[in-house]
């Protein structure tokens, strides 16, 4: 059910499927789908960062270090591009983990204007102890959702991203 204002400002319940899309857009801030995934987002972000942060590693680093360990060597460009973060953010958050010796960065031999950014073995090591943490989260979140459940709730964030994307 989500909930619409009438002509008169009263607030009525309407099923989605009754629903046209210039009614739909009214919800409740706790219904709202992009206000429930803020939420969720947040939730495992605090869960999460309580984990990681036993090895003194943020949460801004941690999407770095996940795209790291599965495609290391990537760009400047490529990392910001992959983890949804802007070039400046991507820097700034590079020098911290140059800092904390979980990454180096290396300028291409070809184009000294581009760099290549790159896991030190700290950073390498890191992976089998974090990554079942980020496991631990996700399958506290799922308690109670079946595996097609579930599998059909990342089709729909899939499809949500891809709609989203689309008009960028």
């Amino acid at each position: 059910m989500t909930r619409k204002k009438d002509n008169a400002g009263k607030k009525v319940e309407t099923s989605p499927s009754s629903a046209t899309s210039s009614e739909s857009f009214y919800y409740e801030p706790g219904e709202s789908v992009g206000y429930l995934l803020r939420d969720c987002y947040r939730s495992f972000s605090k869960q999460l960062e309580k984990k990681i942060g036993e090895y003194d590693i943020k949460i801004g680093q941690w999407f770095f270090l996940r795209e790291l360990w599965e495609d290391d060597g990537l760009s400047q460009r490529e990392l910001a591009r992959r983890t949804g973060m802007m070039e400046s953010t991507t820097v700034v958050a590079i020098r911290g983990m140059i800092k904390a010796d979980l990454v180096q960065r290396a300028h291409d031999p070809f184009d000294k204007r581009r760099y290549f950014v790159r896991l030190t073995a700290k950073g390498r090591r890191l992976r089998d102890k974090l990554l079942p943490y980020a496991r631990e989260v996700n399958e506290k979140a799922t308690v109670g959702l079946s595996a097609s459940e579930i599998k059909k709730f990342r089709s729909v964030l899939k499809t949500l991203k891809k709609n989203l994307r689309s008009s960028e």
